[in-house]
This record gives C-alpha cells, structure tokens and sequence, in this order.
C-alpha cells in the first residue's frame, strides 16, 4: 500500500514584513481512504503586487483541499486536480470581485499533487514548481508559466537572456486573473524513496535543483532538509517568501489500469 512522509516549511524571508505563500494537504483518514482518494498536497504564492496576496494564496489552497476532500471515490486524479484548479480560480476570481467597492485585483500560483497507488499527478498554474528527486538527482515537472519562460519556449530568448531578463518573474498566468484559466496537468510514476518536492520561487529562485538533491539523500530527515533549503534560499537572497513541501515515498502500491479501473500487479 501506498505510504509517504512529509513536511512543510515557510519563511516570510529577510526583507518582507509578512508571508503571501500559503500551503495545505489532505492526509487519508484510513486505508479505504488510501486507494479511494489518496494524498494531496497544494501551495500557492500570493502575486506580489496586487492587493490581498495573502487572501489570495489561502483562497486557491482551502478550495483545493475542500474539492478533494469531498471528490467522488477514485476519480482519477488527472482530471480531478485541474478541475480543482479551475474551481480554485473560480474562487479567487469572485472573491476579488466582492473585496470592497469596485473589487479588488488579486491573483496567485498554484502547484498541487496527488498521489495514488504508484502514480503522482502535478497540476499548476504560474511559477510555483515540481520537483522529483530521485537518487540525488532533481527533475522539474512543471513549466514556469512567466514571460520570459514563453519567449524562451517560443525561441525569442536564449536560456541566459531569459535568466536574467527582467520580465523572468512576471506572470503569464495566474489564479484569478480570469474567469478561466488553463491548467498544465502531468501524471508520472513514482518509486520508493523518491521525494516530491513543491516550492515558490522564493525557494527556486535562488537554490538550484542541485542543491535540492544534496539536501535530499535517501532516508535522510525531511525536517533537516527543509529547514536546510530555506536556510540557503535566505543566505544567498532571501527577497521573497519562502515555502516548501517535501513528500517522500516509502511504499508503492503497484498497479495497473482496465477500462479505468485499477488492478493490482505482481
């Protein structure tokens, strides 16, 4: 049976006075809970610059939290969680719309995971990542959604100039911004000892994905590391809130699929 560990860290950082980010999980209550619907975990990094970053941010999470808790048994989560994204949006949207006379322009990131069985879907919006470290090394799964990383894919900028141009931490896509919003989904399979490792761009900003493999050995503390990452994310900027999930896998419920429906492998 599918079994984790986790731990989640956040740091408003060195040069702001409070914290925008906001992260959550739903841990399953019992082992039906386990194959029914499984784990989830979600953080969200207030847009700065807009109004209520921090309503923001909180908003999309306990949307998020409250979809999957109440989402129908076995639902796969490919399409679960960007239906929970949307909604989110949704949320965000209309909240601004109703903060005072006028309303009020709020936005924010989002990355979320679920995992089931021997399966892990990512679904985000903006620039709050996905790693997944595996034996030291740290793959991202998610996609900046940001100018520079659109000129980049579009062959407008070289991986330097998009590095440092200045637009490289402006949005191209956020929670509510929009009534709708498109969601970049992936599934992958994960293996035991792999870590998942969820971050906003105070933490990735500035400790490289190297970094988050040394700090992630095999069976070491999640807690150590954690506190490790943003350690090194505030001594070389420490401009922006920092956040953190780990989720690491100790067992794997391997499993295949039949016209949706999952059935145990040897």
């Amino acid at each position: 049976m599918l079994d984790l560990e986790f731990i989640s860290a956040s740091d408003s950082g060195r040069r702001r006075d409070h914290n925008e980010d906001y992260l959550g999980h739903v841990a399953p209550a019992n082992p039906l809970q386990v194959r029914t619907h499984g784990w989830l975990f979600a953080l969200a990094d207030g847009v700065g610059g807009q109004q209520l970053g921090e309503v923001a941010s909180r908003c999309a999470v306990d949307s998020i939290v409250e979809g999957f808790r109440s989402a129908p048994k076995g639902e796969p989560h490919s399409a679960l969680l960007p239906r929970l994204v949307q909604s989110a949006n949704v949320q965000v949207f209309e909240t601004g719309r109703t903060s005072g006379p006028g309303g009020v322009a709020m936005a924010t990131t989002i990355v979320a995971c679920a995992l089931r069985y021997d399966r892990v879907a990512v679904a985000h919006v903006g620039d709050s990542r996905c790693y997944l470290i595996r034996g030291g090394e740290a793959t991202q799964l998610t996609r900046d959604h940001t100018v520079a990383n659109e000129q980049l894919r579009l062959g407008l900028l070289t991986a330097r100039e998009a590095a440092e141009v200045d637009t490289k931490h402006v949005l191209s896509r956020s929670l509510g911004t929009d009534m709708f919003v498109n969601v970049d989904t992936c599934e992958k399979q994960v293996l035991a000892d792999d870590v998942l490792l969820l971050c906003s761009d105070g933490m990735h900003g500035s400790v490289e994905a190297s970094d988050m493999g040394k700090a992630l050995l095999p069976r070491g503390d999640l807690n150590a590391a954690a506190r490790e990452l943003v350690a090194l994310a505030n001594q070389r900027d420490g401009g922006d809130n920092i956040s953190v999930q780990l989720i690491r896998v100790l067992a794997v419920e391997r499993v295949g699929m039949y016209r949706g429906r999952p059935y145990k492998l040897p």
